[in-house]
């Protein structure tokens, strides 16, 4: 691994830094400076600016609508979005182009890449999560969502829970069970479904932060064609696997800038508050910023696979275990040092449900308690913490599987 960028990647970052100077507002401070109405509309048509300029999936081949760059020019241009707290794309990108766009590209026949690709960038595809099901969380391979296949349909019937953003998308991406007579990891097949149909009902779950990221789909005998099937019928395990990589994986090695971005409000924090003499909370936020190096190294090692070519693996989970457990301790050293103030938050509350609030946002206690009660989730969601642990030791340390539990 060789953590230094050569000449061409510095040569894209002043390209790059000349397109934000010329392209954002006069005397822009940050999205998280704007209040929720206006930073919801600047994104939107932020994210119209960077599509028109091929900077919205900075990596995709040009044929699909991409800016055809290399790994190494797409982390240096989310190191210059972040910089300028410039949102890279909207919240449902994440599964869009980061999860589902990319296994497209991955597993998808020509005809489903250059018809969904396309519509992903423009934003008329808008998409999101079908995987967790009540009972079948971390136990993925248990799930009991069925489709069954009629008159060139699949007719889909079962309920999945945690869907992200499902009440701002119009596409699902659902692992269903399509073959009975097979058990946990078999039979199961990959769906593409659109979720604007009668036979699919989104109910929002209120989270302790008062908003409703989350939510709970259910389907009754909601249909999808025969043809959005990606890989193969019955083996969409597989499938699943390289979007969970790239779910935990690609984003190793732009994740850091963010929390570098977030320790560096968390210190301001300390030194406005004069926390930073307490020796206590000088070690921590050492221990914090170590952290955060070990992450920025960690997705170094990532970049240089991606470089060369390959697609995220197993030891995803290591990032993944990684930036979960700093983010509940940095945001339980961010309560210690509001003291009393976090019991009473006051001021913005953050607009960002996952990771670290935006670029730009205010030290309020809102904003640093709401991160607090967020980062809760972080060791659950895309796998739990054991979970990942699992997969280390097995998949990448070779260790043997843990005994099953008797019945």
């Amino acid at each position: 691994m060789d953590p230094r960028y050569d000449t061409g990647a510095e040569d894209y970052r002043h390209r790059i830094r000349a397109f934000l100077h010329d392209h954002l507002p006069p005397g822009w401070q940050g999205i998280g400076a704007l209040g929720a109405d206006e930073a919801a509309a600047f994104s939107a048509e932020w994210r119209k600016t960077l599509h028109d300029h091929g900077l919205l999936a900075a990596a995709w081949p040009k044929e699909y609508g991409g800016g055809g760059m290399t790994a190494v020019e797409q982390v240096v241009l989310v190191e210059e979005l972040v910089r300028a707290g410039a949102p890279g794309g909207n919240a449902n990108d994440v599964f869009s182009i980061g999860m589902v766009g990319n296994t497209l590209l991955a597993w998808g026949t020509e005809e489903q890449k250059r018809h969904y690709l396309p519509r992903i960038l423009s934003g008329e595809d808008v998409w999101c999560q079908g995987y967790s099901e009540p009972g079948s969380g971390s136990d993925l391979a248990s799930l009991r969502c069925r489709a069954e296949l009629h008159d060139g349909e699949w007719i889909i019937n079962g309920q999945k829970i945690w869907t992200s953003a499902a009440h701002l998308a119009n596409m699902i991406f659902v692992l269903a069970r399509t073959d009975g007579e097979q058990r946990r990891h078999r039979g199961i097949t990959f769906l593409l479904v659109p979720l604007d149909q009668p036979g699919v009902e989104i109910r929002p779950i209120r989270m302790m932060t008062g908003s409703s990221d989350f939510n709970e789909t259910f389907f009754t005998d909601a249909r999808t064609a025969e043809g959005n099937v990606v890989g193969a019928v019955g083996e969409g395990w597989a499938v699943a696997m390289t979007l969970l990589g790239y779910e935990r994986g690609e984003a190793a090695a732009t994740m850091p800038i963010v929390f570098r971005d977030e320790l560096d409000r968390l210190s301001a924090l300390a030194r406005d508050r004069g926390a930073n003499t307490d020796p206590g909370i000088r070690q921590r936020l050492a221990r914090s910023y170590a952290r955060v190096e070990v992450m920025r190294y960690l997705g170094l090692r990532t970049l240089t696979g991606f470089l060369a070519g390959s697609a995220p693996g197993p030891e995803s989970s290591v990032f993944k275990v990684f930036w979960s457990e700093h983010h509940q301790e940095v945001t339980e050293l961010a309560v210690d040092i509001l003291g009393p103030d976090a019991l009473v938050p006051s001021g913005r509350w953050p607009a960002n449900a996952f990771q670290s609030d935006d670029v730009g946002a205010p030290n309020s206690s809102a904003s640093w308690v709401g991160t607090f009660f967020n980062a809760r989730a972080g060791t659950i969601y895309a796998g739990t913490s054991q979970i990942q642990r699992n997969i280390i030791g097995e998949m990448v340390l070779g260790l043997p599987k843990e005994p099953a539990a008797r019945s």
